[in-house]
């Protein structure tokens, strides 16, 4: 069984969809906890170290041979749990953020919430140390597009991305740092290759557990 961590409940079908397309038959067990996104965005990610701990190995009792955390935001705070939890424990974007640097080194990071973009960006250095490429990052927040989010209004939402990807120049690729910001990507019409995570994230996983 694969546990994901959530920071919103509108996840849980997007990973339900995909699990259904690609790996039929795996058992998902969703832990929703919009409370740590909340407490990040005010304090800080390490803020909710302990809290993340403590989901995490309520999945690893409840039978979970892997975690995967679906929020960018805490994705590192959740990686560093790995070792006391005994299973492996992935952030969703890690698998995006390494094809981005395999992409190319003008990177382009869109995010309706600015509290992914340093933990996004950070993300990406760090692959691209690892594959000893040089990367240049520029951020580009999507105005007015978590309002919408947080509203209910995930067409809108989705249309506010896709249009600030179509916006975007003088890049090899853009990464939409939110995994609830995928479904953007099919409306966008940039020649661009538009990078999202929770496909990449999902089999990375699956993988990780030997599931």
């Amino acid at each position: 069984m694969l546990a994901l961590l959530h920071t919103s409940p509108v996840h849980v079908a997007v990973f339900d969809r995909l699990r259904d397309e690609d790996h039929p038959g795996l058992r998902l067990r969703h832990v929703v906890a919009g409370e740590l996104l909340e407490r990040a965005r005010v304090e800080g990610p390490a803020a909710v170290a302990d809290a993340v701990r403590a989901r995490v190995r309520e999945a690893v009792d409840a039978g979970a041979r892997a975690v995967l955390c679906t929020c960018s935001t805490i994705g590192r705070v959740a990686e560093a749990a790995a070792p006391e939890a005994g299973v492996p424990v992935l952030r969703v974007d890690r698998p995006m953020a390494r094809a981005a640097v395999a992409a190319g080194p003008r990177v382009v990071v869109l995010a309706a919430l600015e509290s992914t973009l340093g933990p996004t960006v950070a993300l990406i250095d760090e692959e691209a140390g690892r594959a000893r490429r040089s990367v240049d990052v520029r951020t580009v927040p999507v105005e007015g597009a978590w309002e919408r989010f947080e509203a209910g209004d995930e067409a809108g939402y989705v249309r506010r991305v896709a249009r600030a990807a179509d916006e975007v120049t003088g890049a090899d690729v853009i990464v939409l740092a939110q995994a609830s910001m995928a479904p953007a990507a099919p409306l966008t019409t940039t020649p661009v290759p538009v990078l999202s995570s929770p496909r990449p994230g999902l089999a990375a996983a699956v993988t990780a557990g030997r599931l």
